[in-house]
């Protein structure tokens, strides 16, 4: 699930380079933004129904002051009102099984469409300029296509529920 959350996070914001470590607590990613800002995204996956406690908030604070990091975003399921408390102090975002960060319909599609262009451009060599008009000769059986004609209608209808399980099926696809 917090994969699942890391990864619509990076898709709509446009996060780049990311570099994943994994820790004993979890998983760290470093990315840039578009303004080639460093940011940390963690990931704590807790070993019950624990939640995120104030002493995790340190040791993020620690991480992004120790490295240097424009930002932070920390995902994991549930969190103390104290952390949530000094997450707000610090400027540090959260995403939990609760709350997701607020984005823009059309960022998230934009996402999906940013996303099929990259693996249209790695499988046929150029990009889904029209989604009828796409590389793949044999008929409907490219997914890719499939994902972003979905998607289209999906943004066009307003169903942003439907939106993200299209990025992530285009997220999934292994080209």
């Amino acid at each position: 699930m917090s994969e699942n959350k890391l990864n619509l996070i990076m898709a709509v914001r446009g996060y780049k380079n990311p570099q994943r470590e994994k820790k004993s607590f979890g998983l760290d990613v470093t990315a840039t933004d578009s303004l080639d800002r460093k940011v940390l995204l963690r990931i704590i996956d807790p070993l019950a129904n624990e939640y995120i406690s104030i002493r995790d908030i340190k040791n993020l604070e620690s991480t992004i002051e120790k490295e240097h990091f424009d930002s932070a975003i920390l995902i994991s399921k549930q969190f103390t009102d104290a952390a949530l408390e000094e997450m707000n102090k610090q400027k540090i975002q959260y995403a939990s099984d609760d709350y997701m960060p607020p984005f823009d319909i059309q960022d998230l599609y934009l996402a999906i469409v940013n996303s099929a262009n990259n693996k249209c451009q790695k499988k046929c060599g150029k990009v889904l300029i029209e989604i009828s008009n796409c590389g793949e000769k044999v008929g409907d059986l490219c997914k890719v296509r499939a994902v972003a004609k979905s998607a289209k209608n999906h943004f066009e209808n307003g169903n942003i529920g439907l939106l993200k399980n299209d990025l992530k099926m285009v997220l999934s696809l292994n080209r």
